[in-house]
């Protein structure tokens, strides 16, 4: 069966964002003053041929440990979709 699964990559919380801050100065820049912190990240689908949803999200799991998110700046999130 073939399951979607959808990951979030972010940078870790206490490091330094400069494509965050980046897009947060276009957006001062463009009026938009209320926005006062932006954090950039990867948004990735993988459809996984697995026998069970559960699986299919160790597959993601290991497919995200290994070369989706480096995992010395970055945290990633699993969530099944359909």
């Amino acid at each position: 069966m073939i399951y979607n699964v959808q990951i979030k990559v972010m940078p870790l919380k206490d490091l330094l964002d400069p494509q965050g801050k980046a897009v947060l100065g276009g957006l001062k820049n463009l009026g938009l003053t209320t926005v006062s912190d932006v954090r950039v990240g990867k948004h990735i689908t993988l459809a996984v041929e697995a026998e069970s949803e559960e699986a299919a999200k160790q597959i993601a799991q290991e497919a995200s440990q290994k070369l989706l998110a480096n995992q010395v700046m970055e945290f990633f999130e699993i969530e099944m979709i359909n």
